[in-house]
């Protein structure tokens, strides 16, 4: 598997739609703020404004364009730009929206009418990548259906014609394809601005890469700092300083990080014994295991597993 892939499944990524709207100028939205979510909104027509919590600058987003905000900040989407903001709830109540077809909204004469097409990405709340942690607080890709493949824009007007529509299979269609959307998005980030964001730019990096994938591929091998430098084809000390300033960790401490969220998946996922799956996370022993889990997740392994076990159980 992948790299971004191998993060994003032990994220548990998993796609909801909101709404396709048609909003009619002036009106306004204020989305609130959530935890281990990433909002998006593409403009499948017209345009709008997109102001971020933190961000002293209204966006412009025109047809064509994603904005993602990955870490759930609030949010508030309007045309014109300094248009009266109602919250999401007095929008759904106000234009009587009953969950299929588009939500319309807004001025009563000839104003600018914007579709957008809206929705989230949910994260499991215990999860933690740096992947995800070293997001801006928004993304916004322009004409996002034009410089992304042929097949993407495709895939877009496929979720603009599903999402809405009361037909069988509609909204799974659009679910599922909304979680591509998303993979690409955070794919294409990578590969332009995200090159330089300190705690991505190691995963754009060809070197610095290649140890990373080593790592997901096979995280139960016995990791050094050499073995790791090796493969990333420099030295040992070009390596360290190199994977540390991209990364913002060290080799060992990604290492040791990404072997604690397997664990931690493992444990809640499946029944094998806890010493499985310590070797399979490259611990020779369950104690040693133990002590590095503990230091992470504050439990030992039992505990955790047990402590979830009675989460899914509760009514």
């Amino acid at each position: 598997m992948d790299l971004l892939s191998d993060i994003l499944k032990s994220m548990k990524l998993t796609g909801t739609l909101y709404f396709r709207t048609a909003f009619t100028s002036p009106w306004g939205v204020q989305v609130p703020a959530f935890e281990n979510v990433s909002r998006f909104h593409y403009v499948h027509r017209g345009r709008c404004f997109a102001r971020v919590a933190g961000e002293e600058d209204a966006i412009l987003l025109e047809q064509g364009d994603l904005v993602i905000i990955p870490h759930g900040a609030s949010h508030v989407l309007s045309d014109p730009a300094d248009a009266t903001a109602l919250t999401v709830d007095q929008v759904v109540e106000k234009s009587g929206f009953t969950g299929t077809g588009a939500l319309v909204f807004g001025g009563t004469g000839n104003g600018h009418e914007t579709q957008l097409i809206c929705g989230h990405f949910a994260f499991d709340s215990g999860a933690r990548h740096l992947l995800l942690e070293a997001l801006p607080r928004y993304i916004h890709l322009v004409e996002y259906g034009k410089v992304s493949p042929s097949w993407l824009d495709d895939t877009l007007k496929i979720i603009g014609a599903e999402v809405g529509h009361d037909e069988m299979g509609s909204e799974l269609i659009a679910i599922k394809l909304s979680e591509i959307i998303f993979t690409q998005s955070i794919r294409q980030y990578l590969a332009g601005d995200g090159r330089d964001r300190k705690g991505l730019a190691g995963f754009s990096d060809p070197n610095i890469r290649q140890a990373l994938e080593a790592i997901h591929r096979d995280p139960s091998n016995g990791w050094t700092v050499e073995s790791l430098a090796k493969t990333a084809g420099l030295s040992r000390t070009g390596f360290s300083n190199r994977f540390t300033e991209k990364v913002t960790l060290t080799p060992l401490a990604y290492l040791t990080d990404w072997r604690m969220q397997l664990a931690r998946r493992l444990l809640i996922d499946t029944d094998k014994p806890i010493i499985e799956i310590a070797t399979h996370c490259g611990y020779q022993s369950e104690a040693s295991f133990g002590r590095v889990f503990k230091r992470q997740f504050d439990m030992p392994p039992a505990t955790f597993r047990r402590t979830q076990n009675q989460k899914d159980s509760a009514p």
